[in-house]
């Protein structure tokens, strides 16, 4: 469990990740937001990259849990209703790394989301696609995630329907 401050400096780091960009925002722009000093920051946190690690970390976590847990159990529907809810969790994440794509490089982020997606499509579909079907499965997929970003400004049960309903559209479902 992280301490107070560190959870203080997460939620600081993360806002102004989001607002300006990872690279461009300074541990001293963190710091003097929080009112600490940089070694204070140092304290917890050794460097900007361990800090972006710590704040990505339980969206990993999260999504791994999800594909290797929740989701095998699921019906094809639920399945799209439950990524939604996970995606929408760690939105403020994922638009932190849309925002600064060197951040999926830096943590090898990209082969692992695509790896992820890759599971999810053989729990909603199975195993055995067309190209066509396979296409579909990452429209709908793909198009969840990005409602989670577009929309992250409006409330849950607004989008969360629609995107759901959209998704099990494209799948034919």
């Amino acid at each position: 469990m992280p301490s107070d401050t560190k959870a203080r400096i997460q939620a600081v780091a993360r806002e102004l990740f989001v607002e300006q960009g990872v690279q461009n925002t300074s541990l001293r722009q963190i710091s003097e937001r929080l009112g600490i000093t940089k070694p204070a920051l140092y304290y917890h946190f050794s460097s900007r990259d361990d800090l972006v690690r710590s704040i990505v970390a339980p969206m990993i976590e999260d999504m791994e849990r999800f594909v290797r847990d929740r989701a095998p159990g699921l019906q094809p529907r639920e399945l799209l209703d439950a990524y939604f809810a996970m995606v929408w969790r760690h939105r403020d994440v994922i638009v932190m790394m849309v925002r600064e794509l060197a951040t999926l490089g830096q943590l090898d982020l990209g082969t692992r989301m695509f790896e992820w997606r890759r599971e999810l499509i053989v729990m909603l579909m199975g195993a055995d696609l067309t190209q066509a079907q396979h296409i579909r499965a990452t429209v709908a997929l793909g198009g969840l995630s990005d409602c989670a970003v577009e929309y992250a400004h409006l409330p849950l049960e607004e989008v969360k329907p629609a995107a759901v309903e959209a998704a099990a559209a494209v799948l034919g479902l």
